[in-house]
């Protein structure tokens, strides 16, 4: 028995190795295919495929003009998934997300309501400037998030699968946003940084963006693809050293005796949710580089767009100077 136990766990190992080969190949090929686009922000586009491979959402903080939307859009093409973008304004309702219900009359005169469904009912939402509606609306998009389904005049209707919402923010323009509330930020797996592009990235994006011929993204991927990998992401095994390093991050950057002589800079921390969230992008991470399962330095590597949205730092900390970027990186280093 005890050998056909084995027999049997050896095929199983063996099935995983081999998915995981083939579903590597194939995110590889969507990274590629949405770098020939999308120029100068590798690490965005990694952490971003990262999110999704792990089944979840992102936001993305960056000044305009960075490529966010032609991020989504790219991904959008290069993953299979059916993409919509919605510009988030101080009158955006509700109801403009999720959609509503239309009275309708047939030809032999019977009245009847119909659902028109919202731009939501994508299986790639760009929600571009999220802090610019008011909170009524923020909270339909995040339960949609949550939910997966959303909840129309008392009637059920589910979401497309898979759903992803990658949401943007300006971290300039603060005047009349609505930023959004711990308790939401916390539905992002990670809050990614877009930043400026290096001299040559740029100088490459001049050429492609103002010429007669722009690049444009290739499908690498389709949607069963992608939900085959987040489901094989779900599958990766993770080493005791990597768990406990991830329980150790994420619990000492809580208020408390774990957190040594950072506690004091700490005003509150991350809930187990951002240790679930660093257990998926871990091994989200090693499947897009060809591993089969993750290390520490992933853990180091995510740590920050993880943890700095589920952290706040005390009133005198930040009178010191001191940033959640910073306390993130002595956090890091401990189990560096």
């Amino acid at each position: 028995m005890a050998t056909a136990g084995g027999e049997n766990l050896e095929k199983l190992e063996d099935m995983i190795v081999r998915a995981a080969e083939s579903t590597a190949a194939h995110v590889q090929a969507a990274k590629a295919a949405i770098g020939n686009v999308i120029f100068g922000q590798d690490k965005v586009v990694e952490q971003a495929l990262i999110t999704i491979l792990s089944g979840g959402h992102a936001l993305l903080v960056g000044v305009p003009g960075l490529a966010k939307t032609k991020l989504v859009e790219t991904m959008g093409t290069a993953l299979g998934l059916d993409a919509r973008r919605v510009q988030f304004t101080p009158d955006l309702m509700p109801s403009d997300i999720l959609g509503s219900e239309v009275l309708e009359e047939s030809a032999g005169g019977r009245r009847s309501f119909r659902f028109l469904p919202g731009p939501v009912f994508a299986q790639l939402l760009m929600a571009d400037e999220i802090n610019r509606a008011s909170p009524r609306t923020q909270s339909a998009l995040l339960q949609a998030m949550q939910e997966q389904h959303v909840t129309v005049a008392g009637a059920r209707h589910d979401l497309p699968k898979p759903f992803h919402v990658l949401a943007t923010q300006n971290p300039l323009e603060q005047e009349g946003t609505y930023p959004l509330p711990e308790a939401q930020l916390d539905r992002f797996l990670m809050e990614i940084d877009v930043d400026y592009p290096d001299a040559d990235a740029e100088r490459k994006i001049l050429f492609d963006t103002t010429g007669a011929e722009e690049s444009k993204a290739k499908a690498a991927m389709t949607a069963d693809d992608l939900m085959s990998a987040q489901r094989l992401v779900r599958r990766l095994p993770v080493g005791e050293s990597v768990v406990e390093a991830i329980l150790k991050l994420v619990r000492s950057a809580r208020p408390g005796p774990e957190a040594g002589d950072l506690g004091r800079l700490i005003s509150w921390g991350p809930g187990p949710r951002a240790s679930q969230a660093l257990m998926l992008v871990v091994r989200a991470r090693a499947l897009l580089d060809g591993r089969f399962a993750p290390s520490i330095d992933d853990v180091i590597e995510l740590a920050e767009p993880v943890l700095k949205h589920r952290m706040a730092l005390t009133f005198a900390a930040r009178a010191e100077g001191e940033t959640i970027d910073n306390v993130i990186k002595q956090l890091k280093a401990r189990i560096g």
